[in-house]
């Protein structure tokens, strides 16, 4: 087995997805005619998105993230992690932590994003 996608319910895939091109540098990889399904390249997994609206007519119930309390982040490597978070403050991400070296030798940043997610950027381990 292995993992194909990590899906984020957004209200807005397209937002979601012209947010993510801007502030991270990732490329959408599909987004359904229907604008309720998008997908970004994120290498071999990918970081997907699926409307409110879709999932309301599955008979799902929406719920939303909230950023004082999370439960998950998505975590987006780099090599300057720096970089990445000043870019992403620029394109509308909302700082969580001001990029920081870590003990186990990894540098993290967090920021929120538009629909109120948790992004973690950092340095790859090892």
């Amino acid at each position: 087995m292995r993992l194909g996608y990590t899906i984020l319910y957004v209200p807005d895939v397209r937002a979601a997805l012209a947010f993510y091109g801007k502030a991270f540098g990732l490329a959408t990889r599909f987004v359904h005619e229907s604008g309720d399904w998008g997908e970004l390249e994120t290498g071999s997994t990918s970081l997907a998105f699926c409307s409110h609206g879709l999932l309301v007519q599955m008979g799902k119930t929406v719920a939303l993230p909230d950023a004082r309390k999370p439960c998950f982040e998505v975590a987006l490597l780099t090599p300057d992690v720096a970089a990445a978070y000043a870019q992403a403050l620029e394109h509308g991400a909302h700082s969580l932590q001001a990029p920081q070296d870590m003990p186990w030798g990894q540098t993290v940043a967090y920021v929120q994003d538009l629909n109120g997610f948790w992004v973690e950027l950092c340095t790859p381990m090892g």
